[in-house]
């Protein structure tokens, strides 16, 4: 039995990572625990909210906790009623501390992470991706399934391939963690430049490899810049597809899959992204 982990702000619940995450745990009849980062540090409101014209209001304090302390026990009820509801085996934890830092550590011990892509764990606004998203894809211990803001049931997968040993990884850990969604419509797409050939890098060692696991898959390689030509094949496309693709790191990067495209397809792509990177 496999064990998921859902990263919660139980101040703003995400209800998409938690039907994401109730229906891959059913699916795969996985272990779930969901991780609430009640972070110290991080509330619902902001220092001026509670200054007067004579100074700080402690009653205004004590009833701003109180708030967070009853948003963050009714998106726990939450959680668990879903479980409840499922069947499922589950489990939840409360992270006090750092949030990232909280994160990172519950993923050394998990076999795969949920996150919304929204999630911020921040009074701040910010571009899209987060800054907090970007450091948990940069520093998980465990492949991450980042999933948009609202739930759709997935229909197809794309698996993104550029023949690095970074991007078969990705392959392989979606592979072994997912296996129910071999049933679906498999696809892997390839973009190469314009004066290459049209034959996959390592043609047939990666077909080889496949065919071990898929029983039917279809392949694609395109030529082209390869962010604009990812996102115009995905933007034209009716099915609700989940991307895995590789190396989200800080550094070594492979050629495709570098920091600014995996933000792009966060960015400009309302789907499941999986990403998992050996390190």
């Amino acid at each position: 039995m496999q064990k998921i982990i859902v990263a919660f702000d139980g101040l703003s619940f995400s209800e998409s990572a938690n039907t994401y995450a109730i229906e891959l745990a059913k699916l795969n009849n996985a272990y779930l625990t969901g991780v609430f980062l009640d972070d110290r540090t991080y509330t619902s409101y902001k220092i001026y909210d509670l200054v007067l014209k004579d100074g700080v209001s402690e009653k205004k304090i004590k009833n701003f906790r109180e708030l967070d302390r009853l948003k963050r026990e009714s998106a726990t009820l939450n959680f668990e009623k879903s479980c409840q509801h499922a069947g499922l085996q589950y489990n939840v934890h409360h992270d006090h501390n750092v949030a990232l830092q909280e994160l990172i550590h519950e993923s050394i011990y998990a076999d795969l992470l949920i996150v919304d892509e929204k999630e911020t764990l921040s009074h701040y606004d910010e571009k899209h991706p987060s800054r907090f998203i970007k450091d948990v894809l940069a520093d998980a211990q465990c492949p991450v399934l980042v999933v948009p803001e609202n739930y759709k049931k997935i229909e197809k997968v794309v698996l993104l391939y550029d023949g690095t040993p970074s991007s078969v990884f990705a392959i392989k850990m979606f592979s072994y963690l997912l296996p129910n969604f071999k049933t679906l419509p498999i696809e892997l797409l390839s973009i190469k430049d314009i004066e290459d050939d049209f034959h996959l890098p390592d043609n047939r060692l990666i077909k080889e490899f496949l065919k071990r696991h898929y029983n039917q898959i279809n392949f694609f390689v395109l030529k082209g810049l390869s962010d604009v030509e990812i996102i115009n094949y995905f933007s034209n496309a009716s099915q609700n597809f989940l991307i895995v693709s590789g190396a989200y790191r800080r550094s070594d990067l492979s050629r495709w899959f570098k920091t600014s495209i995996a933000d792009i397809l966060i960015k400009n792509l309302k789907l499941p992204l999986f990403i998992a990177h050996s390190k």
